[in-house]
C-alpha cells in the first residue's frame, strides 16, 4: 500500500469510529459557536454599582445622575453606610461602590475638592479596568461641568469661553487596534486557536492509539511503520486545516471583524500550526506509550495555553519559567501571525520568525517516529505480533 492508501484507509477509520468522527467533524464547531455565543454581546455595559450618599444635597444627586449615565455602570442600588455597600460587594451584587462624602456640595461651593472615593472588586481585572475608565470619565465630565457654571458665574459671558476656561486642555486617546473595545474580537479569536490546539493534539493522540485499541500497535506496525504513521497523520491534516479556515471565516468574513493582513499567510501559519500540533501529538503519545498517561500529557500540555499566549498577561513581563513553557506551545507563535496579520497588516518579512519555529516543531515528529522505532523493534524482537501492548 502507498502512503495514499493508508490515508483512505485513515478516513474509513474515522467515519467508522464515533469519537474520532465527533472530534474532527462537528465537535469543534461547537465547541467554536459556543465560545462566540459567550462573548457574542462585545461590549461590556450597565454594570451594577452602588452609591453610597453621604450629603444627601442636590450636588451629591447630581453627580449619581452622571455615574448612572455612563454607558458601562448602572446604579442600581443606594446604600446608607458603607458597610451596607460592602456586604452588597461580598455578595457579588455590584461591581462597584462608589462613596459621596458629607458636605460634598458646601466643599464643592467654598474650592475645598472633596474626595468621591470608588471601591470595585480588583479580581474581576477587565471588569475593574472598565469601571475605572468609565469613574474617570464620569467625574472628569462632572468637574468640567461645575468648573463651567463657577466660570460662568464669575463673569464668563459665553458658554463656550467658560468651557475652554474650565478645560483648558482636551486630549484625544485612540485606540488602533480593536477600536471599539470588542470582547469578542480580543477573546475569542485567542480562545478559539488554543481549543484549537487542544483538539488537534488529543485528536492525533486518540488516532493512533485507535490501532493499539482495534488491531493491536505493533500487529498494525509490524511492516512500514514510518509509512503508515505518516499516511494517518495526512489523513487529519486537512481535516484540522479546514476547521481553522472555518474559524478565520466565521470570524473575518462571516462577522466581519476587521483584517488588514495577507490570507496566504495566514493560511501557511495554519497549516504549520497543524503540522506542529500534530507532531507533539504523536511524540506524546509514543513518549507515554499508553493512552491514560498520554492523554494526561496532552491536557498538562495543552490546557493553560490560553493564559501563556500573551493576550491577557503581555509576554515580555512573564517569568523565564512561563516564556520556556510558552515556547513550547504551537499556538503561541501562530497567535502572534495571526495578531500580526489581522490588526497590523504585516508581510512575510515579519512573519518569517514565528513561521520558521513553527516549522521548527516538525523535529518533535522525527523524535516521536525513533520512539515508535526503537519501542517497535523491542516488541517485535519479544513477540514476533504482538497483539494490544499499548
Amino acid at each position: 500500500m502507498n502512503s495514499f492508501q493508508y490515508v483512505k484507509q485513515e478516513w474509513r477509520n474515522i467515519w467508522k469510529d464515533g469519537w474520532l468522527r465527533a472530534l474532527t467533524l462537528w465537535l469543534p464547531a461547537v465547541l467554536f459557536l459556543t465560545m462566540w455565543a459567550i462573548f457574542s454581546t462585545g461590549i461590556a455595559h450597565n454594570l451594577p454599582v452602588g452609591v453610597v450618599d453621604l450629603d444627601h444635597s442636590q450636588l451629591s444627586r447630581h453627580f449619581t445622575r452622571y455615574v448612572d449615565a455612563s454607558p458601562t455602570m448602572a446604579v442600581t442600588r443606594q446604600f446608607t453606610s458603607p458597610d451596607q455597600g460592602s456586604e452588597a460587594m461580598r455578595a457579588n451584587e455590584i461591581y462597584a461602590m462608589v462613596v459621596i462624602p458629607d458636605n460634598f456640595e458646601k466643599d464643592t461651593k467654598l474650592g475645598f475638592s472633596p474626595q468621591i472615593t470608588t471601591f470595585y472588586n480588583g479580581q474581576f481585572i477587565l471588569i475593574g479596568k472598565l469601571i475605572n475608565s468609565a469613574m474617570l470619565l464620569a467625574e472628569g465630565t462632572f468637574n468640567a461641568g461645575v468648573e463651567t457654571v463657577k466660570n460662568m458665574a464669575t463673569g464668563a459671558p459665553v458658554p463656550l469661553q467658560a468651557m475652554g476656561q474650565a478645560v483648558p486642555i482636551r486630549g484625544q486617546i485612540t485606540p488602533l487596534f480593536n477600536s471599539n473595545s470588542h470582547y469578542g474580537q480580543f477573546l475569542v479569536s485567542a480562545i478559539i486557536p488554543s481549543i484549537w490546539q487542544i483538539l488537534i493534539v488529543a485528536t492525533t493522540v486518540l488516532a493512533i492509539a485507535h490501532e493499539a485499541r482495534t488491531q493491536g500497535l505493533w500487529k498494525w506496525l509490524q511492516t512500514s511503520p514510518v509509512s503508515k504513521l505518516i499516511g494517518k497523520l495526512a489523513a487529519y491534516t486537512g481535516l484540522f486545516l479546514i476547521q481553522g479556515l472555518l474559524f478565520l471565516w466565521w470570524m473575518y468574513v462571516a462577522l466581519d471583524w476587521p483584517m488588514h493582513g495577507d490570507w496566504h499567510i495566514l493560511i501557511v501559519a495554519q497549516l504549520l500550526m497543524v503540522l506542529a500540533c500534530q507532531s507533539m501529538g504523536a511524540f506524546i503519545y509514543f513518549l507515554a506509550m499508553e493512552v491514560p498517561r498520554a492523554m494526561s500529557f496532552v491536557a498538562a500540555f495543552t490546557a493553560p495555553a490560553f493564559a501563556f499566549m500573551g493576550i491577557t498577561f503581555p509576554a515580555t513581563d512573564m517569568p523565564v519559567i512561563a516564556k520556556m513553557w510558552r515556547s513550547l506551545l504551537p499556538v503561541s507563535h501562530y497567535i502572534e501571525v495571526q495578531l500580526q496579520q489581522v490588526d497590523y497588516g504585516t508581510g512575510w518579512y515579519q512573519a518569517a520568525h514565528q513561521l520558521f519555529i513553527l516549522a521548527c516543531f516538525m523535529v518533535a515528529l522525527v523524535m516521536a517516529v525513533v520512539l515508535m522505532l526503537v519501542h517497535r523493534r523491542k516488541a517485535l524482537s519479544n513477540h514476533p505480533i504482538a497483539k494490544g501492548e499499548a
